[in-house]
């Protein structure tokens, strides 16, 4: 090529770029981009978007929703197979030792058409559950607006389902709460929908929900809790049943007391929304007044006597260090080992049938509504016996395992233990000075508590005194005789010394619960608090252990169908000092002959009064158990308050030689 054909091919690439007229080069074209922040605005202007591009990027994100949707919806099989509920099993207990002690079967399930079910029973659900149920897809839009907004403002995936979507989990899929199970229980909510009647899909719900009592469906539910059949049942009836769909531990006022407030609001609001959707006329309602109380619950097992209180026990304790729910529990299949030694059962349900025997409720009212909790626990945490009632088949209410009545002078070993542990200060936030055995504390009766400030006086203008057993001084006394000999009112002036937050923390390291703890006032050295006899126990058995606590527990091991369930048992920590506990327990160590009844081995134990005479303790231990024994009267059909012992065992006074009784008796069984 000649240098004259290269300038011209140049000259010829040059003009083609040139803007035709101008001379001035053309602009290479370059992708467009939204208009984002606008250009030709200023200020807040320019960050509000223009209606295109809302436009566009709502229809881009409506057209990218609707395919992902629709593929997920194609490629969405309903499953052939059922969940596992409908081959339930048995569940077995078995003793420390490996042997058989219970067994269980809870599932029961019968189908029922939905044409024998009566319309005020079956609107009675849909009214509490889904009143749209019959016009809608499966899904409800406000539902899962709904749902979607409890998800963002309280971070869970619950409410939003359609009885459809209820019947999907329940059958279908897993209790799993996550955003893939709840959008798969959407899409196999509109298919099924698509396949299925309404009736088909409703008669299913009903005969697969779960009820609590171990029942699925609506004809084992109306026999569990009234006793009936189905058809038998009224729509007040189908209103509280109706109440169980969201969740039986809630409502079912034999799980826990307070669940009948809950199951009496819910069984109100039921009937007024069938009456509201124009299902129950308002003079039908009118007639509807009285709650329709269920029936004590009745296991068909062999889990009666005192065996049901350690079922009881070892289901509530399995369920909670297992993670399981209550619903897949019910399916059975599991294996529960628990820590209960059968010759301490034996041997603790003997020694208050004794005692017992020697009430007369005929002749003396006195002796009636007499109520008798005892638990046995290893320094380890091990429950390895309790009594918690005449039989489980007639009371279900765990005496062993109840805070219903207050600690009492029981409660002064804690109180010791602070002082010993954290020193006291006489002065508001003085320094502290240390605590031994040999400090002495004015040991008379009636002497006033003091503070900083002067005496303490209580909100109703009364000086606070302190009060010993029998009205008896006995003068200046060290802290370590003190506990030997019972005296209270050092130990009301400790506990002020120490200060309460002090006492309760110990008290809470040892192992009671918070819940148990009575208000903060002088008051609470002596024992306001109201601990169950199994915490007692176990309290009591960090000063055997040497001040190391483990929360009682028991069960130690459960398998489903021979493969291990994972359990969060408790750890061991320290509550106090070696050197505090030990104290303790030297300042406790039982003399011979002590309360009227002769030592079966040396050991611990400490007696327990009250001011009002409500209740009266014993707790013992030594290095292999600590127990506990709790007398007290309570008529649970009329209050839960406790009521006063004078004259029990036609005595005019007792001093706790009864609960004393038990414990020895027990231990001496144990020691043979």
């Amino acid at each position: 090529m000649t240098l004259h054909n290269a300038f011209s091919r140049t000259a010829r690439t040059a003009r083609a770029v040139l803007v035709p007229g101008t001379g001035r080069r053309k602009q290479a074209k370059r992708p467009r981009r939204p208009d984002y922040p606008r250009a030709g605005r200023s200020g807040w202007r320019r960050w509000v978007p223009s209606w295109r591009l809302v436009l566009g990027s709502a229809l881009l994100f409506t057209a990218t929703l609707v395919t992902v949707v629709g593929i997920a919806y194609a490629r969405t099989d309903i499953p052939e197979d059922l969940n596992a509920f409908a081959t339930q099993q048995d569940t077995v207990y078995y003793w420390a030792d490996g042997t058989p002690m219970a067994r269980t079967g809870w599932v029961s399930r019968q189908e029922m058409p939905l044409s024998k079910i009566p319309d005020h029973v079956r609107w009675a659900v849909l009214a509490a559950e889904n009143a749209d149920f019959y016009s809608d897809h499966g899904i409800s839009t406000q539902g899962i607006t709904r749902a979607l907004w409890r998800t963002v403002g309280d971070g869970d995936t619950q409410g939003g389902s359609t009885i459809t979507q209820q019947y999907v989990k329940n059958v279908y899929l897993t209790q799993d709460q996550s955003f893939s199970r709840k959008f798969t229980e959407m899409l196999l909510a509109v298919k099924l929908d698509r396949r299925l009647s309404k009736d088909k899909i409703l008669q299913e719900y009903l005969n697969t929900s779960w009820f609590g009592r171990g029942t699925y469906g609506l004809q084992r539910a109306a026999q569990a809790y009234y006793g009936k059949e189905v058809t038998q049942l009224d729509a007040s009836e189908g209103a509280f049943l109706a109440s169980l769909l969201k969740g039986a531990s809630l409502y079912d006022p034999a799980v826990n007391p307070h669940n009948r407030e809950r199951a009496v609001a819910r069984w109100k609001w039921t009937l007024d929304r069938m009456v509201e959707i124009g299902r129950l006329s308002p003079a039908e309602r009118a007639t509807y007044t009285t709650f329709p109380e269920p029936k004590p619950p009745h296991r068909a097992n062999n889990a009666g006597g005192q065996d049901g209180y350690l079922v009881q026990l070892a289901e509530a304790y399995a369920k909670r260090a297992g993670h399981i729910p209550d619903a897949r529990f019910d399916l059975g299949g599991y294996q529960i080992y628990t820590t209960f030694e059968k010759p301490r059962m034996t041997a603790l349900a003997r020694a208050v049938r004794e005692a017992r025997g020697a009430l007369d409720p005929e002749r003396r009212k006195a002796d009636r509504s007499v109520r008798f909790g005892a638990a046995s626990v290893a320094p380890d945490g091990r429950i390895l016996a309790v009594y918690g009632g005449p039989d489980y088949e007639r009371q279900a209410f765990n005496e062993s395992n109840a805070g219903t009545v207050p600690a009492g002078s029981a409660f002064t070993p804690f109180v010791y233990a602070a002082g010993l542990q954290h020193g006291v200060s006489r002065e508001r936030n003085g320094p502290r000075s240390t605590v031994v055995p040999s400090t002495v504390y004015d040991g008379d009766d009636d002497i006033p508590v003091m503070t900083p400030e002067g005496p303490y006086w209580d909100r109703s203008g009364k000086m606070v005194k302190g009060d010993n057993d029998g009205d008896v001084s006995h003068g200046r006394i060290s802290l370590h005789d003190a506990m030997a000999k019972s005296v209270n009112s050092p130990f009301l002036q400790l506990g002020m010394d120490t200060g309460l937050k002090q006492v309760r923390s110990t008290a809470e390291a040892s192992g009671l619960l918070p819940s148990s703890f009575g208000p903060p006032v002088p008051a609470f050295a002596m024992g306001n608090s109201t601990p169950s006899a199994i915490r007692m126990a176990d309290a009591y058995g960090t000063f055997a252990a040497h001040g190391m606590h483990m929360d009682p527990y028991s069960v130690r091991k459960v398998t489903r169908n021979g493969e291990p369930v994972r359990l969060d048992l408790p750890r061991p920590g320290r509550a106090m000092r070696s050197d505090v506990a030990d104290e303790v327990t030297a300042s406790l160590a039982l003399p011979a002959d002590k309360n009227g009844v002769a030592s079966a081995t040396p050991v611990a134990a400490k007696t327990g009064t009250t001011e009002d005479d409500t209740a009266r303790w014993y707790v013992g231990y030594g290095p292999a158990a600590s127990t506990a024994v709790v007398v007290y009267r309570m008529d649970l059909t009329k209050s839960l308050a406790p009521l006063p012992l004078k004259g029990l065992s036609g005595r005019p006074a007792d001093d706790g030689t009864l609960p004393a009784q038990i414990w020895n008796t027990y231990t001496e069984a144990m020691t043979k």
